[in-house]
């Protein structure tokens, strides 16, 4: 290898023409005289444009007519430029003729203008830019689409559904709005593991596009539901489309790399725009539609109509919540005390906090009106928190009480009331042994580790733990074993009819006999009659609560007529 002699200098080197190195790197270069519109291209400019004619390249006009998807692309590249220093770049693309290729071009340019501000010429360099072009309509591609199934991720999914609303909204035309949902996705995750999910969702996907029209939109919504929107669909249209998908889900099994699995799907859906006039309302009412389908049998599919009194309770629910939040804050919330009392009635052993709301007119709203609605907006651990301080403070401001308190599913999770217990506890040495704990007994079946975890942490601290309502979500007895309660409440639904009722009598003594061999203590609810009470007391049964024995007040009678001591074993 030999190299250039050492007295050579940079002006010896052969010449090379702006153009030429242009040329060389797949460029052309431009002056484009706005007044006359013509435009001068340096020669190699032929071998970029190869397909279109010398004399289109000629006038701006014409080379306009060829520029896709916006012709004044160029025009508003140059009031732009004239606003931020005169300079721009732009892609646009080119097509000969409706049959030839689209060319995509890169142009940078820079406008000169005259004394009055006026632009007089742009002079501009363009190259082919067809492998840019590609690699960013691949990665808009990506950004847009689902990596599991390809089809539109949820963001791009809900702006096609905001698109078709208004399109609908201003030609008057409607469509319906689909949730698909795979019925116990978890299962097969559990089962065979998330690369099997996958492949199940995959090809649901594959199943529903199939069965799809020209113009329909399908997404991935969530982990386990798609979105569909269904251009020109009515009512009786998304029954049709809706069973089609269901059939097209359930009625062939899907193979994957574990073996072939069978699922079904629950649809819901709502008409637009009547029913949504906006992406909020249509999910939300869809979504609903979805959980209404699901609560009446999986694999099914409902369609969203209007429901006054579903609208009604509702406005309610809005009304109760707000309301719940304001007599927080303005410590409204209070507890009412129901007796629990000895089945020999010689007395009250415990007395059962109960929650009541102080609204605004002097008027209490009872448990069942408050506890439901603060569970379903997220609110009841806050209203748990509350009754906790109240009945904390009651057992520490008289020795002699006793009581107990409910507490909701999310409670027994949730670490900010645990840490608001024990710091209680450390605080009032005493309060824990006079303490009850209640949680209902379909918590103990659904979470029965969680629970038992619960469980001896209460007793870690000194206080006792009851089952409420038992009897309705058909606990086993080896179950309540493992979480070794105190104290068994027998659901009132069994024992308000004990008297009229040998059903009832057959289990209510059941449950007694078998708690009575585990060294359980039992509570019968809803005792109204001396009939009933006199049953219990003679199968056993440890005490009784109910209209008979006296309901819930803000009386406090422990300060008048101390509890019995020891009065719960």
């Amino acid at each position: 290898m030999t190299s250039a002699p050492p007295d050579q200098t940079p002006a010896q080197l052969p010449a090379i023409s702006e153009a030429d190195i242009l040329a060389r790197l797949g460029q052309a270069a431009f002056v484009w005289d706005i007044a006359s519109d013509a435009i001068s291209w340096t020669a190699a400019a032929a071998a970029i444009f190869t397909d279109i004619p010398g004399e289109t390249l000629q006038r701006g006009s014409d080379f306009a007519a060829l520029i896709e998807p916006h012709r004044a692309v160029r025009s508003e590249a140059l009031v732009s430029a004239l606003q931020s220093g005169g300079t721009y770049r732009i892609d646009y693309g080119l097509r000969a003729s409706t049959t030839a290729p689209l060319l995509w071009i890169e142009e940078s340019g820079n406008v000169r203008t005259g004394a009055d501000g006026r632009p007089l010429r742009v002079e501009g360099i363009v190259r082919i830019n067809n492998e840019r072009h590609a690699h960013d309509q691949q990665l808009l591609k990506l950004s847009q689409r689902d990596p599991v199934t390809g089809e539109l991720n949820r963001t791009h999914l809900l702006a096609a559904l905001a698109e078709s609303i208004e399109e609908a909204s201003r030609f008057r035309a409607s469509f319906a709005f689909m949730l698909i949902a795979i019925d116990h996705l978890g299962r097969i995750n559990d089962a065979f593991g998330f690369d099997v999910a996958d492949d199940v969702i995959a090809d649901l996907a594959r199943r529903v596009r199939l069965r799809l029209r020209g113009g329909d939109i399908l997404g991935r919504f969530s982990g386990n539901k798609f979105g569909l929107v269904l251009k020109n669909c009515t009512a009786d249209d998304a029954n049709v489309a809706a069973e089609r998908f269901l059939a097209g889900i359930r009625d062939e099994v899907i193979p994957t790399k574990s073996g072939p699995v069978s699922v079904t799907a629950t649809i819901g859906a709502v008409s637009i725009p009547r029913y949504g006039r906006d992406v909020n309302e249509a999910v939300n009412r869809a979504q609903e539609a979805l959980d209404s389908a699901k609560r009446r049998r999986r694999g099914s599919f409902n369609l969203w109509r209007p429901n006054v009194e579903r609208d009604a309770q509702r406005r309610v629910n809005i009304r109760v919540t707000d309301e719940i939040v304001t007599a927080l804050n303005e410590r409204r919330i209070v507890c009412a005390f129901e007796p629990v009392v000895h089945a020999d009635r010689s007395g009250p052993a415990f007395y059962e906090a109960l929650v009541r709301m102080k609204q605004d007119d002097g008027q209490l709203l009872l448990a069942p009106d408050i506890v439901p609605v603060a569970e379903q907006l997220g609110l009841i651990r806050l209203v748990d928190h509350r009754i906790l301080e109240l009945v904390i403070a009651e057992l520490a401001a008289a020795p002699q009480a006793q009581l107990s308190l409910n507490i909701s599913p999310a409670t027994t999770t949730d670490p900010d009331w645990w840490a608001t217990i024990e710091s209680m506890m450390r605080a009032n040495p005493g309060v824990a042994g006079r303490l009850i704990v209640e949680i209902t007994e379909t918590v103990a079946i659904h979470d029965l580790d969680d629970i038992r975890s619960f469980v001896n942490r209460l007793k870690a601290l000194g206080s006792r733990i009851a089952i409420d309502d038992f009897g309705a979500g058909y606990t086993s007895f080896r179950n309540l074993r493992k979480l070794a309660v105190d104290i068994v409440k027998i659901d009132g639904a069994f024992v308000q009819n004990i008297a009229h009722s040998a059903d009832d009598r057959a289990f209510v003594q059941t449950l007694i006999d078998l708690c009575r061999r585990l060294d359980i203590a039992t509570v019968a609810e809803w005792v109204q009659d001396e009939t009933s009470a006199s049953m219990l007391r003679d199968w056993g049964c440890n005490y009784i609560q109910g209209r008979l024995t006296g309901l819930a007040s803000a009386d406090r009678p422990w300060l008048t007529t101390p509890l019995p001591q020891g009065a719960v074993r």
